[in-house]
């Protein structure tokens, strides 16, 4: 029995691990290419390490300040975007799981059919508001308009379906408001979910680049996707600085789940939850 569960274990780690370098393999092979020379990155044969190591692209993409404006415009308003996400998608959560009020059931029908709808679907219409609202080339054409997500207060709202009752009748007793309840009971249980789509929301934004190019034609107000396709055009691929700058840019998402593996996890066990 004992050698079994020896064997058992070996095949789950190999495979575990295989599995873990194919994930990687890209990134992997994406921050190698910032080595390289541009004509180097696609050349065939295929070399998965460089011919001769060129620390250029980096130092060339970090001395860019138009690279760092980027990507510090970019961060602040992944951050401010997911925020106020998490904040409105939480108390509609919220609303849905623990107030009773004339056509709820409808509302709610309303809300989850949105996740049906493609994002490219409503990409022509959704570009027709926002210019007659003159918010074009604008930050707030980047955050208003995907702040409410159907998919995220579902997710949160099967979470607040699991805190005990006893919690909020207590608090009712003591006479708190439903907006003192929520801010005094659920929102600060609710850190293991915010986490989550906290990350969700910020790869969302950060990773954007359709709807930023669509809106904004200011350079300074470029997103980080939308600056770094300025490195590929008709005349010239400047491969080797799209590599690097690819590679910065994935940084702080990977650190992102670094700090936040515990509650990733976590995420996996409370999205099976009734």
């Amino acid at each position: 029995m004992n050698k079994m569960n020896t064997i058992n274990k070996f095949i789950i780690n190999f495979l575990g691990f295989t599995v873990s370098i194919i994930a990687l393999f890209p990134l992997i092979w994406m921050a190698l290419a910032g080595f390289k020379q541009k004509r180097e990155v696609l050349a065939t044969p295929f070399k998965f390490l460089p011919n001769e190591w060129l620390i250029s692209n980096y130092t060339s993409i970090i001395q860019n300040p138009m690279f760092i404006r980027t990507m510090a415009i970019t961060f602040g308003g992944a951050i401010i975007f997911t925020a106020i996400s998490l904040l409105i998608n939480s108390m509609s959560a919220y609303v849905f799981a623990r107030l009773d009020f004339r056509f709820k059931g409808l509302l709610w029908i309303y809300v989850i059919t949105t996740m049906f709808v493609p994002g490219m679907a409503i990409l022509i219409t959704s570009f027709l508001v926002v210019t007659n609202l003159n918010m074009l080339d604008t930050m707030y054409v980047l955050i208003l308009p995907g702040l409410a997500g159907a998919g995220a207060i579902f997710f949160m709202r099967q979470f607040y379906l699991n805190i005990p009752m006893a919690l909020e009748e207590a608090a009712l007793i003591d006479g708190a408001s439903r907006v003192g309840i929520y801010r005094h009971v659920f929102f600060p249980m609710s850190y293991p979910v915010f986490v989550i789509m906290g990350i969700a929301a910020f790869l969302g934004y950060w990773n954007s680049y359709i709807w930023p190019t669509m809106t904004i034609t200011n350079i300074d107000l470029f997103q980080i996707s939308q600056y770094l396709a300025t490195f590929r055009s008709e005349r010239t691929t400047e491969m080797g600085l799209l590599m690097a700058g690819s590679t910065l840019a994935a940084l702080p998402t990977i650190i992102l789940f670094l700090i936040f593996q515990k509650y990733i996890i976590q995420g996996i066990k409370i999205s099976g939850l009734k």
